[in-house]
């Protein structure tokens, strides 16, 4: 999944999203820390679409490792995807950099490892560790590319907007429609849309998908890989539709194609909306803008049965390590560092995330409580492009969310066309 975005691959990194889709993305920008100058085997580039959480590593690590300068940028999920495989290709990509799960975007761990863009990790101590789960799509032909985080995408409230609006979070998909026209009509919309960034339009879809989908049929995705199943033919028919039904009801502000995702923080942050609808790597960059706020991540309603509810979670984006880094050890003592307790806490910390390795000994926020109870009681699916077969299934889904909303498209239409591209395989 796309996310900041994220949408990078270590200790829940997004973004993050799903697209997810999911590490978080960020505003393109350039930031470096650590000391000026040094020979060259003390410097280690470093390209991330991480927002505030990388920065904490970063100085923990240069610390760590006295005489060490990472020279390290920062870029939304959708130019960084856009330039990383250029940047591979020629020769000039980072030491380290980015990576999503599986095969859903164009900087996903399949895509880049296919060709040999990036080095085998297999070999590392933290690779044998990986739950099955994420090592699976952290894996390209059985070997370990990436360390993965973990992420989760749900409806996060404002609790102090909530409290001022005298409302209380939906617990079935009528009350969720309820809440939203209640909301519409107190002047404050409920959930904050930012989908000028196309990534972001895939997040209220994958968290609908999730129960709709998945909810009555956990094998769904494989039945699909089986060519058993489509999306036109399919309950995802019904979770566009829903998508649809919350935009009529008021659920999002005015204008949520004009609406960028920093722009969509700042509505939910700041109380101008009653939450965001996003993944977990949100609520750390909306404390970011509002530091006093209290920010709760919820399974969004998308049924009146509460116990069908799933919530989307599954191993996020992280690090990956340029096969052709100029400065390999450098770069793989950082991936070390990203995947230790030590490192992983601090980042998971920072970002408001969930460690991907058992025994960290990390307590979560109390915001993700939900989420976690979730994936303990394997109430959860994996962000549903990561295990299509090829990336343009996700780049037709979100320039095809975009025309629906812009009145271009139908979900039909779209939906065809997502069946053509899986089809047509890896």
């Amino acid at each position: 999944m796309r996310t900041p975005r994220l949408a990078a691959l270590i200790a829940a990194i997004t973004a993050a999203g799903l697209v997810a889709a999911c590490s978080g993305g960020t505003n393109a920008g350039n930031a470096g820390s650590g000391g000026s100058g040094g020979s060259t085997s003390n410097v280690l580039t470093l390209a991330s679409v991480d927002q505030g959480s990388i920065e904490d590593v970063v100085k923990a690590f240069e610390a760590a490792n006295p005489g060490v300068d990472v020279r390290f940028t920062t870029s939304g999920a959708d130019q960084y995807q856009q330039q990383i495989r250029t940047q591979l290709a020629s020769g000039t990509a980072p030491d380290v950099m980015t990576v999503w799960p599986g095969n859903g975007n164009p900087g996903a761990t399949y895509v880049l490892a296919k060709p040999g863009y990036l080095m085998d990790l297999s070999d590392q101590p933290w690779a044998s560790k990986l739950p099955p789960a994420m090592k699976s799509v952290a894996q390209y032909d059985g070997k370990t590319y990436t360390g993965v985080g973990q992420n989760g995408i749900g409806a996060v409230y404002n609790e102090d907007a909530m409290h001022k609006a005298g409302l209380t979070p939906p617990g079935t998909w009528s009350e969720l429609l309820n809440f939203c026209k209640a909301a519409a009509s107190k002047g404050t919309p409920a959930f904050a849309l930012g989908i000028q960034d196309n990534w972001v339009t895939q997040i209220v879809l994958y968290a609908l998908a999730a129960t709709v989908v998945y909810g009555p049929d956990r094998d769904f995705a494989q039945k699909m890989q089986n060519g058993q199943a489509t999306f036109a033919g399919s309950n995802w028919t019904v979770a566009m539709d829903k998508y649809l039904q919350m935009n009529k009801a008021g659920c999002f502000q005015k204008n949520p194609l004009g609406t960028s995702y920093e722009a969509s923080q700042t509505l939910a942050a700041t109380g101008k909306t009653l939450g965001i609808i996003q993944g977990n790597w949100i609520v750390a960059l909306l404390k970011g803008k509002n530091p006093a706020g209290k920010f709760t991540l919820k399974a969004l309603p998308a049924t009146d049965d509460p116990g069908g509810f799933i919530m989307p979670a599954a191993a996020g984006a992280g690090y990956g390590v340029n096969a052709k880094a100029k400065n390999k050890d450098l770069a793989l003592k950082f991936v070390n560092y990203v995947m230790s307790p030590e490192g992983m806490n601090l980042f998971v910390k920072k970002q408001g995330g969930l460690p991907s390795l058992p025994d960290t000994g990390f307590t979560a926020d109390p915001s993700l409580a939900e989420l976690s109870k979730y994936i303990s009681d394997n109430r959860t699916v994996p962000f549903m492009d990561q295990l299509w077969p090829n990336p343009k299934v996700q780049q037709t889904m979100l320039s095809g969310l975009q025309e629906i909303f812009s009145g271009q498209s139908t979900p039909d239409k779209v939906l065809k066309a997502m069946d053509t591209d899986y089809k047509a395989g890896s």
